[in-house]
């Protein structure tokens, strides 16, 4: 598919004082395009958890044509066909208004791997041209990222 109905894509991810801030940012860096890395700038706010520790949050919103593509076709190629079926099971529930919403794992993609998890997650927002879930299933079907 040369060009992709899709708008934006939102990557947004916490790192706990608990965890070393580098690895946070090798892992996410890891389901990012290679190629695109310098390109994607991620905000950085400092929050506080429920104990008063500290949590920096990081997001960014991916306009540019060529990095969507490559991220969502690095995601739909490195997605197992365990996580793409249970994704396909689930659709309905990660779809709203436009937008798929995934849960990567921070450990797995620090290792190289992407994997779908649903705590102490990185956030992938995909928001799509169109609204109706139907056509954003069909996108997903149609780039691999479902089966």
């Amino acid at each position: 598919m040369s060009q992709l109905p899709i708008a934006y894509v939102d990557v947004r991810f916490c790192a706990h004082a608990t965890e070393d801030l580098d690895k946070v940012m090798e892992a996410v860096q890891n389901i990012l395009p290679n190629e695109y890395l310098e390109e994607i700038v991620f905000n950085r706010s400092s929050l506080e958890g429920h104990y008063g520790n500290p949590i920096a949050f990081f997001e960014t919103r991916i306009k540019d044509k060529k990095i969507i593509k490559a991220l969502v076709e690095q995601l739909a190629v490195n997605l197992s066909d365990l996580d793409k079926d249970e994704l396909d099971r689930r659709i309905h529930l990660c779809i709203e208004k436009g937008s798929l919403y995934i849960r990567l794992d921070k450990q797995a993609a620090f290792k190289g791997k992407t994997k779908l998890v649903t705590s102490d997650p990185i956030r992938i927002r995909i928001r799509f041209r169109k609204s109706k879930t139907e056509d954003v299933i069909a996108v997903c079907k149609e780039i691999g990222m479902i089966n």
